[in-house]
């Protein structure tokens, strides 16, 4: 239906296994069964080069709106074309609106991955997620600008503000690190800065990260009820704390633990939590990202990985994200070409296997008249969402606040649509 720019067979083959929802286990399909990820975002997706130049763009552009506290919403449509990418092809499509009453159509599933286009997702969240105080919403405009760039406005749409990132975890195990990095030695043909890289990669666990994140939004629920101020509030979480011997107790009062809640826009607004904790709940996104973000160290670390780069804490599990600048990871060899972040919308699902929780995330933006094409939404397993792809070597599970009267989290998702 749309008109592609020629692409290499290897990508059309693994974009038409993507979007067909065609996903095998994580064991088969995103790594080799040794911990090595195999596969680039653009392979997967089909895109090309121009394709992940202004994906990139388009992103930190949103960003930088986000850093602000300017979010696309309440801006007059031509305001928007600010937050394109600049000298990038501005095809960009705001999807239109559906009808509140209509049902959406089944979604591809197969292997632990349902798909969809971004219509279908529309309808389908209108019906699942709108609802703000028990009452059936359409999706705004505004709504529907956030959600056309991609996975990140999946995530935005449904967590209000431009997603911030500043309460991450995640888990590293120090000791198999060192171990690897003791008994392993480089591949043939590999460099000791890829080796270093990899073994680093290997050593964080995202099922641990994301359960680890988990826990502690649960913490922050148990302190939310019944706090009608933020003092309450915090007193609340230091006792949940100090009964579980948490380390996150010790956390500064200034911290982005304890500031979390008041940091967040819905909280402060009228028709959000208007300042009063027990409105709101604690909820769980993802980010993947490349580690070797700054550019004042060595090019090998660019190129294959910072070992030493956004680690967790030990005991905490907090990650410092004060240095994602959502850089991509740089190219080793002419041609490749990396995306620089993915995202995927959790929420509070109440499923305790976290195997079985779904994550909503996206291909690229919405550019329907476009090169790239129109956007797909997908519905994901755990497994299929943590096995990531050689963009990245980072997996943290953020925490963010949203109003209980939203119901963008709900206890249960179903994967694609009964």
């Amino acid at each position: 239906m749309y008109k592609r720019r020629s692409l290499l067979a290897i990508a059309t083959v693994s974009a038409v296994m993507c979007t067909a929802g065609v996903m095998p286990s994580v064991s088969h399909a995103a790594s080799r069964g040794d911990g090595e990820w195999e596969g680039s975002y653009a392979e997967t997706h089909g895109l090309t080069a121009e394709d992940v130049k202004n994906i990139n763009a388009l992103n930190k552009r949103a960003l930088a709106a986000g850093r602000s506290g300017n979010s696309l919403a309440g801006l007059p449509p031509s305001v928007s074309g600010l937050f394109r990418a600049p000298g990038a092809v501005d095809d960009r499509v705001t999807p239109p609106a559906e009808p509140l009453n209509r049902m959406p159509d089944a979604y591809r599933a197969s292997g632990g991955r349902a798909t969809t286009v971004v219509n279908n997702y529309i309808r389908k969240w209108q019906q699942v997620y709108s609802h703000r105080d028990g009452r059936q919403q359409q999706m705004t405009e505004e709504q529907r600008e956030e959600l056309s760039y991609g996975c990140v406005g999946v995530t935005w749409v449904n967590s209000g503000p431009y997603p911030t990132n500043k309460l991450a975890f995640a888990s590293f195990d120090e000791n198999k690190y060192q171990n690897d990095l003791k008994n392993g030695r480089p591949r043939p043909g590999e460099t000791q800065a890829e080796f270093e890289g990899r073994i680093a990669k290997d050593s964080f666990d995202e099922g641990k990260g994301f359960n680890r994140a988990r826990e502690v939004a649960a913490d922050m629920n148990k302190a939310l009820e019944g706090a009608h101020n933020e003092g309450t509030y915090i007193d609340n979480l230091k006792t949940e704390l100090t009964n579980k011997h948490d380390a996150l107790l010790y956390e500064g009062s200034g911290s982005n633990f304890y500031s979390a809640l008041r940091d967040t826009p819905s909280f402060r607004e009228r028709d959000g939590g208007n300042y009063d904790p027990s409105k709101m709940k604690a909820v769980v996104y993802s980010k993947h990202f490349w580690s070797g973000q700054d550019q004042r160290s060595s090019a090998d670390k660019r190129k294959y990985g910072d070992p030493d780069a956004f680690r967790p804490a030990q005991g905490t599990g907090l990650v410092d994200m004060s240095k994602d600048r959502n850089i991509p990871r740089s190219p080793a060899n002419p041609g490749e070409s990396w995306v620089n972040f993915d995202y995927g919308w959790f929420g509070a699902q109440a499923e305790a296997d976290a195997d079985k929780t779904i994550w909503t995330h996206a291909n690229h933006y919405h550019a329907p008249n476009g090169g790239m094409g129109p956007m797909n939404v997908y519905e994901s397993k755990f497994r299929n969402w943590s096995a990531g792809y050689a963009d990245f070597d980072r997996g943290t599970y953020v925490i963010t606040f949203i109003p209980k009267s939203w119901n963008t989290a709900p206890a249960e998702v179903k994967q694609g649509w009964p």
